[in-house]
């Protein structure tokens, strides 16, 4: 097919290599425009952008899609179909309907649950047992579309975000490979999404990270996952943020954000949390007993 590809983060690429590797003819990449990153600001391109150039494709990054000369510009494109994959920008009527076969969108959950911009993140956080990947004919509305393809994956217990953004990248690669052949083919049907069960992943906030100590263990568990490798759940000793990149629930009682012992258990609302993997900021990420090493913290020590 003669496709379009609209995807921005790393999370896109794999299926940017797939359709490429199956054959596809991309013919234009859309993406977000560069944006300051590092201490220095400078514009960064994005992973997508990048591997596009790589790959001698041409980048548009246009600021919006609502206006009718970036409307025009696509539809000149002649396009079977656009392959969406975290962009983040909305595609109004005139985008979606451009395409022969319309726009089709790679979303990292099993919709109707978790439609929006953080699935990996508020799967994990609420304790889901599976996501998955489900590939769906696009519409006007935020994850609505009806349903091409979908498949599951278990969430094992010791997953966490930068586990499953790999897995479920992997696995949109191969299934939009798979929902192209089947259209084109003319063996797939959309199905409408049933709404039983949904729910919105709204976009991580600043400061959500912060670990508060009174929750149960449990759920700090499910925190610390959630937010590992990236942006990575913090607290406070002597007013240095310490990231948690590993943790595991224990037996314990105290006072929340008590230390309970000289090997980093500390105590939550309900229970008690080990810390594995810790990073202190500017520096890399460290075994617990290493980070001790270096700056023991004893039995009693409050943490914020």
């Amino acid at each position: 097919m003669r496709i379009a590809f609209m995807g921005t983060p790393d999370f896109s690429v794999p299926a940017l290599d797939a359709l490429r590797s199956a054959g596809h003819e991309v013919v234009c990449v859309y993406c977000q425009p560069p944006r300051p990153a590092g201490r220095g600001q400078k514009e960064r391109k994005s992973p997508v952008h990048l591997r596009a150039e790589a790959c001698g494709i041409e980048v548009r990054c246009p600021v919006s899609l609502k206006d009718t000369e970036a409307q025009a510009a696509f539809a000149a494109l002649d396009l079977d179909a656009a392959v969406v994959v975290a962009y983040g920008l909305i595609l109004p009527a005139a985008i979606l309907d451009a395409p022969k076969r319309g726009c089709i969108n790679i979303h990292a959950s099993l919709l109707p649950r978790w439609r929006g911009a953080a699935p990996i993140q508020r799967a994990l956080l609420a304790g889901d047992d599976e996501t998955g990947v489900t590939i769906m004919q696009m519409d006007e509305g935020l994850d609505t579309g009806p349903e091409l393809v979908r498949e599951a994956l278990a969430i094992d217990p010791g997953m966490n975000a930068g586990d499953l953004h790999d897995g479920l990248s992997e696995m949109g690669g191969r299934l939009i490979v798979d929902t192209l052949a089947g259209l084109d083919a003319g063996s797939l049907a959309a199905t409408p999404q049933n709404e039983d069960g949904m729910t919105y992943a709204a976009k991580l906030e600043r400061g959500e990270e912060r670990i508060d100590w009174t929750r149960d263990a449990d759920e700090l568990a499910r925190h610390v996952r959630g937010f590992a490798p990236w942006p990575g759940a913090w607290f406070e000793q002597d007013g240095e943020r310490i990231k948690v990149l590993a943790a595991e629930v224990e037996p314990g009682e105290g006072a929340p954000g008590t230390v309970l012992d000289d090997a980093l258990l500390v105590a939550c609302g309900a229970g008690a949390l080990r810390l594995l993997r810790v990073q202190r900021a500017g520096r890399g990420a460290m075994e617990a007993g290493d980070y001790l090493r270096g700056r023991p913290v004893t039995r009693g020590t409050g943490l914020a």
